[in-house]
């Protein structure tokens, strides 16, 4: 039941990128809205669950000061701001999803997620950029630069993919090479990042089943939704739907990626050694 659950869950995903890769703009947001920011939000939705309970509320205080300050910049800067988002993301993939690869690996696994969509569709992403930075001064720099580093991330992948017979490594490295930069990044994202991390998280905080993970980071979950339609309701009479797109994502992204890991390592370091209330995270290891 839950493997036919999962493949009907796949089905409609897949069969919405497809649908989303040749239909316009607009449905392409709304694809990557869906997938980003609702599925893809899941995993960072228990970054208040992995933290020792006496931090809490500095986590909280540091985490929604980090949102604002990031958005705020986001809408007085966003040329500065991009290239600086997208490094950070790119740090963070490495790290997490590579977290027992070699330097290599990490290196193309945090590279490539971001600078493969780049390859195959430059003018798309230029546009994209463009748009969601207010000006096209930089943005070409900034394709070409991605768009060799994504060559070479993306043929190291599809090398790994190809020799371990990884399934979840190619599907999702085709997925950012071949569908559009939204569409490709959003599905790319969810198959290699997300959903592996999601699975992490939901053995840490000791859920045996993704309806029991939900169900434990529901309020969080809510919470960060409520955030993010907060903004974009706040900007959506001043800037088009990419530009909102880019700004809620860095906003709810940005303390994930640069907060958590703070609190987290205190919390490990400071745990007494006993036996734990839930299973270690084990990290995800590529399929054979």
């Amino acid at each position: 039941m839950i493997r036919k659950g999962a493949a009907i869950g796949w089905g409609v995903l897949l069969a919405g990128a497809g649908l989303a890769s040749v239909a316009s703009l607009p449905v392409q947001l709304g694809f990557a809205v869906v997938a980003i920011g609702v599925i893809g939000m899941a995993h960072g939705a228990s970054d208040l669950a992995i933290v020792a309970p006496a931090r809490r509320t500095l986590f909280l205080a540091c985490y929604l000061t980090a949102a604002a300050l990031c958005l705020l910049w986001w809408l007085r800067e966003p040329a500065a701001a991009m290239p600086l988002f997208l490094l950070a993301s790119a740090l963070h993939f490495g790290l997490e999803d590579g977290a027992e690869a070699g330097m290599l690996e990490r290196l193309a696994r945090g590279v490539g997620l971001v600078t493969v969509p780049a390859v195959l569709h430059p003018v798309g992403l230029a546009d994209l950029l463009a748009s969601a930075t207010g000006q096209s001064a930089i943005v070409p720099a900034m394709v070409d630069t991605m768009r060799l580093l994504g060559l070479l991330t993306g043929g190291v992948l599809l090398g790994m993919a190809l020799l371990r017979r990884d399934r979840r490594l190619m599907a999702g490295t085709l997925a950012l090479l071949l569908l559009p930069p939204l569409v490709g990044f959003s599905l790319g994202f969810l198959i290699l990042h997300a959903l592996p991390q999601t699975d992490i998280r939901r053995e840490r905080i000791g859920c045996r089943t993704v309806f029991a993970y939900l169900r434990a980071v529901a309020p969080i979950l809510t919470l960060a939704l409520v955030m993010a339609a907060a903004c974009a309701l706040l900007l959506v009479r001043q800037h088009g739907g990419v530009e909102i797109l880019f700004a809620c994502m860095a906003a709810l992204a940005v303390p994930h990626l640069l907060v958590t890991p703070w609190f987290e390592g205190a919390a490990q370091a400071s745990r007494p050694r006993r036996p734990l209330p839930f299973r270690p995270a084990a990290r995800w290891r590529p399929a054979d």
